[in-house]
């Protein structure tokens, strides 16, 4: 039942994309976040499904928030686990800069890792070599296991990192053994779908970022048959205790795409807000009507689509 809510889940991004669009380059972080956020909601409690939120707008955002075991849906339908970030990437919407997106991801009730929002350690590759790496190796030994799957010299790959100091030594050890690094600033959810996306040539991310954004880029990954391995990075005790409250046993154990994902059944979907590597951001078509620009996954057994779509909507602000 939930592949007959594929384009509806298409228009909840949508409306998250064309919400955020008067406050690129503002300098208004909140207010982006809080628009597309009540365009998001209004679009999921209009659909036919019993949803529940288990990844929600970011608490380090201070954002009005989809909140973590908010309800939403008509309360009809399939029963589901939402992810969601209406915008991810707020810096970059906020500065005006490419890349941002607003996306959600579904699958059936308790088949959705519920991650607390903490750094977690992160290892994405596309189908190729999916079931070839180990977070738990060496990152060297990743690096020759992917080039290996990927037919390729280790001085062919293009390997995904975060640009932040927590990155230095990663970076050196990709450098060093003689790949190519290519650095990003913020909204990791586009790069890590990349992954599993041939035409963009990325071989593999890895670094350190949220660990909701991780749940997101699974539910793409599980999709297109690529992979994700994670391993949750809990600061302090509080960060810890809120990990085993959330159901997950050994906080500390290294998380599977199946750990991510426990269905054949899921769905993903992203509309862009800005131009960026996977999609063109929202475009002005005549005077009164807008260009969105998106892709959805649904099961690993369906094709990835790309849909354009007109709306008639007055830019404002």
């Amino acid at each position: 039942m939930m592949k007959q809510l594929l384009l509806d889940f298409v228009g909840v991004t949508e409306a998250a994309a064309l919400a955020s669009v008067p406050w690129i380059g503002r300098g208004k972080k909140l207010e982006a976040d809080g628009d597309a956020t009540a365009a998001m909601r209004r679009k999921l409690n209009q659909m036919q499904m019993d949803a529940v939120i288990v990844i929600g707008e970011g608490e380090l955002d201070e954002a009005p928030m989809l909140h973590i075991g908010e309800r939403v849906g008509a309360g009809n339908g399939p029963a589901l686990d939402i992810a969601v970030d209406p915008l991810e990437g707020t810096n970059l919407v906020m500065k005006g800069q490419g890349n941002s997106i607003a996306v959600i991801a579904a699958a059936p009730r308790g088949c959705l890792l519920h991650a607390p929002d903490m750094y977690m350690e992160k290892l994405a590759v596309g189908p190729k070599a999916a079931g070839k790496i180990d977070i738990t190796a060496p990152l060297l030994d990743n690096l020759h296991a992917v080039a290996k799957a990927n037919g390729k010299r280790i001085d062919e790959l293009t390997v995904m990192v975060q640009e932040r100091e927590r990155h230095a030594q990663i970076i050196q050890t990709i450098q060093q053994a003689g790949a190519r690094v290519q650095l990003f600033g913020d909204g990791d959810v586009s790069y890590t779908v990349a992954t599993a996306i041939e035409h963009t040539g990325i071989d593999m991310l890895v670094g350190i970022g949220g660990a909701p954004e991780a749940v997101v880029s699974a539910a793409a990954l599980h999709s297109l048959g690529g992979e994700i391995q994670g391993r949750l990075l809990p600061s302090n005790q509080e960060e810890y205790d809120r990990c085993l409250k959330m159901g997950i046993a050994d906080p500390l154990k290294p998380l599977r795409q199946h750990d991510f994902i426990r269905s054949h059944e899921c769905l993903f979907a992203a509309t862009g807000i800005t131009d960026g590597l996977l999609l063109q951001g929202v475009r002005l078509y005549e005077q009164n009507k807008q260009i969105t620009h998106s892709l959805v996954t649904y099961k690993s057994d369906t094709p990835l689509h790309f849909i354009e779509s007109v709306h008639e909507q007055r830019l404002t602000g």
